[in-house]
């Protein structure tokens, strides 16, 4: 055991992570491009764009340019009564990017910080009008992360149980796949009629840590406006969906009906950097413009609009705009739709779902599908065996993989699965 994982072992807790019976973690010396460089010498594919944040390549010289120059210019400042160039910059380059409702952005730390302002921002719309719109909807099976606000509003089960009693009631409507449209619209509306709903909360297309579930843009489109013509703020979790994963620069690019508010991070940094962004139409902001002290909202972090973590935002900006990214996208659209399409069918799988730059294959297995099913300890390993970052949701793996990635780099992935598919018996 090396010097490094000792004192790893000693002090550390990693996330989602057992304390016993785990396996050690790998230590990574050094990342370019779509490969992980380890202290015993091994490259590692990185397919997962190390938990979906990395947009353009490990350790990017365009990025790490500006986060070097920032940092000897200016590396943090209060951003209660300052602001500076990079911040303008982030909330000028993305909201030139998201739909033209959006009007102001609001910045946190990360995807849930973001969520957490997306929800208080809400609540406290309807608080400043002492309007009750208490009431919020989600999916059944979604994620928006880990602290409590974004935990009330995700899928209940065993990871949060043990903090249910802390958090607060949301009516929940399952995903509304393919066969379960009707039905979920049904419920969704007759929720919604009820006069007390402030605010529907999803992620737009794809719910990322249920197994990559998909469903149309139609029926989302159904209830964004179903909910806006009774008067509910819609809210998009783009935090994964964000920055091209779909395809296009947004999820709600293939939506005719705009969300009201936008949660971001993940790709905004290019996964350089930690950051959240959290933007809004004006009807959100109207009822903060008042001079009573206690309608202003009182929500802020110590890194509020990091300068250097703005910089790489920018950064990452510049590189996804360019012509040579957007080709990239289109490129690796492509390649997992063909691969996709090769995959239906296929007697050890369930199901294979794609979207844009996303591509899942949900195992064949006895047990029910879920994160805990005991098939991720053959998958992950037979994976890394072979050099190749896929960690699955389950029995669900997925691909997605940073842009920069080769066709070469793709057909390495798609190898390792079609042998895994040939050798390995999941039943």
């Amino acid at each position: 055991m090396s010097e490094l994982l000792k004192r790893d072992k000693k002090y550390i807790w990693h996330p989602f992570t057992q304390l016993v019976d785990t396996s050690d973690p790998l230590v990574v010396k050094s990342a370019k491009g779509a490969y992980l460089y380890t202290e015993d010498g091994r490259e590692i594919l990185d397919a997962v764009s190390s938990w979906w944040v990395n947009l353009h390549g490990h350790s990017h010289p365009y990025i790490a340019a500006a986060v070097a120059k920032q940092a000897q210019e200016l590396e943090h400042v209060i951003f209660a009564g300052f602001t500076h160039e990079p911040a303008i910059n982030v909330a000028e380059n993305i909201l030139s990017i998201l739909p033209d409702n959006q009007s102001k952005a609001f910045f946190s730390d990360n995807g849930s910080t973001a969520i957490e302002v997306a929800l208080k921002m809400t609540f406290q719309h309807w608080y400043n009008q002492g309007i009750e719109r208490k009431k919020t909807i989600a999916f059944n099976g979604a994620y928006h992360g880990d602290t409590f606000g974004a935990m009330s509003v995700g899928d209940r089960g065993p990871f949060s149980a043990p903090f249910s009693p802390y958090l607060f009631d949301v009516a929940f409507v399952d995903c509304p796949i393919a066969g379960k449209e009707s039905t979920v619209l049904k419920k969704f509306m007759s929720l919604v009629d009820q006069g007390d709903v402030g605010a529907f909360i999803f992620e737009p297309l794809v719910l990322g840590s249920a197994g990559m579930l998909m469903y149309s843009p139609e029926v989302l489109d159904e209830m964004i406006s179903y909910a806006q013509i009774n008067g509910v703020i819609c809210i998009a979790d783009e935090v994964f969906t964000g920055f091209g994963r779909t395809g296009k620069l947004f999820a709600a690019d293939h939506l005719t009906h705009k969300p009201d508010i936008f949660a971001l991070s993940k790709g905004l940094t290019g996964g350089t950097m930690a950051l959240g962004l959290t933007t809004c139409t004006e009807k959100i902001i109207e009822v903060y413009r008042d001079n009573d002290l206690m309608k202003t909202f009182f929500h802020g972090h110590s890194f509020t609009a990091n300068p250097i973590a703005c910089a790489s935002a920018n950064a990452s900006f510049d590189l996804l705009m360019d012509s040579a990214c957007q080709n990239q996208i289109a490129q690796l659209v492509d390649l997992q739709k063909y691969y996709k399409e090769k995959l239906e069918n296929h007697p050890k799988l369930r199901e294979v779902r794609q979207f844009g730059t996303i591509l899942a294959l949900e195992f064949d297995t006895t047990d029910d599908t879920s994160y805990a099913n005991e098939v991720k300890h053959k998958l992950y390993p037979f994976f890394l065996d072979r050099n190749i970052l896929l960690r699955p949701l389950g029995n669900i793996i997925y691909v997605l993989p940073p842009y920069i990635i080769t066709k070469e780099e793709m057909a390495t992935v798609y190898g390792a699965i079609d042998e895994l598919l040939e050798e390995i018996e999941l039943r």
